[in-house]
């Protein structure tokens, strides 16, 4: 299986490193770019200096839906997983190109992940950092339509909730060129190096393949959107990113603390962001500048420089959560949360 999680990694990796030049040559010539001067005035956020083309999403999908169909079969589950990331990636790459309304957008996260839970997939537990676990399997509706049915009414919408979180969070964290592709990618690394731990269960062996596909798929792109970029991920290839990683820390055993771990970073930096702007009396979707990406751009730090430091932080949690139990992540996190409230109000007085 160590074998095949690597080969995933490649072949992922060749299909989007091949297929992304195709992508922004199409988008170029069609005059499908982004202007970063009306993109900054819109949303405070300008993730190039040159016009470049999004649509980032399409190379990862058929990464993605290359290498699993290649490893894995076509049952129930994959099928509802690559039918969600296809409607997120038609409503990403229409957004991609004409900016649709937000609200628009997370009605659609919502499908998707219905779509998902739709094939049986859910949280039926979660594991307590200081012993055993909390079960969900025992809030179920049962109903006879053509059929007896029956709907965890908890864990379905514990998923719903954690699919929908992770798609935009993870987006929010793309603000410079080559942070997001190199974060996730590292991600899904260590997903797929912790299902290799426990590869004795065969029930593991989709969620390697699937870790590695993911992984590959935005190694693949990353060169292209490293400065200077040259294809910018846009919506499709941010929301895919969050979709994928959601999903595999629901199927590697509901692992949403270890992706927690994994994700500290956006995930810390996005609950300061909702807090602030609750507190401010704006939309959770008014995008206003104020990410960490975008403080340490004020602070002066280069676009490089931040997503190196983005992809350090997660290669290091990712190390630690090879060696750290359930309660000592608990306890990692925490220490992560103090050190990210020390470090930003830090930046506040600098900047």
């Amino acid at each position: 299986m160590n074998f095949t999680f690597f080969l995933a990694i490649f072949i992922s990796f060749r299909v989007s490193f091949i297929v992304t030049p195709f992508v922004v040559k199409f988008f170029v010539s069609h005059g499908l770019v982004e202007d970063p001067v009306q993109k900054q005035k819109k949303t405070h956020n300008a993730t190039a200096t040159t016009p470049v083309p999004r649509g980032g999403g399409i190379p990862i999908f058929l990464s993605v839906l290359v290498t699993c169909l290649i490893f894995l079969p076509l049952d129930h589950h994959l099928l509802s997983i690559l039918i969600a990331a296809l409607v997120t990636l038609v409503v990403g790459l229409v957004d991609d190109i004409f900016d649709i309304s937000p609200h628009l957008r997370l009605f659609t996260n919502v499908l998707s992940g219905l779509i998902i839970i739709s094939s049986g997939i859910g949280i039926a537990y979660l594991s307590n950092p200081f012993g055993g676990v909390i079960d969900f399997s025992r809030f179920v509706y049962s109903f006879d339509y053509f059929g007896r049915h029956q709907i965890w009414l908890i864990s379905d919408l514990l998923a719903i909730f954690w699919i929908v979180w992770c798609t935009n969070i993870v987006g929010w964290a793309a603000g410079v060129e080559g942070q997001l592709p190199g974060f996730v990618a590292i991600s899904a690394i260590f997903i797929g190096i912790l299902g290799l731990k426990y590869s004795a269960d065969i029930s593991q062996w989709p969620v390697i393949i699937l870790a590695g596909a993911v992984a590959g798929g935005y190694l693949g792109f990353l060169p292209f959107n490293f400065s200077p970029q040259k294809i910018m991920p846009g919506y499709s290839g941010k929301s895919l990113a969050g979709l994928f990683l959601s999903v595999l820390s629901i199927l590697s055993g509901a692992k949403l603390a270890t992706l927690i771990f994994l994700l500290g970073i956006p995930m810390l930096d996005a609950i300061f962001v909702i807090i602030r702007r609750l507190k401010h009396r704006r939309s959770i979707f008014y995008a206003d500048g104020q990410h960490l990406h975008h403080r340490l751009l004020h602070l002066g730090w280069s676009r490089r420089r931040i997503a190196i430091f983005y992809w350090s932080i997660s290669l290091i949690l990712g190390l630690l959560s090879l060696f750290l139990n359930s309660q000592q992540k608990f306890y990692a996190l925490f220490g992560l949360f103090i050190l990210f409230v020390g470090f930003t109000l830090k930046l506040s007085r600098r900047i």
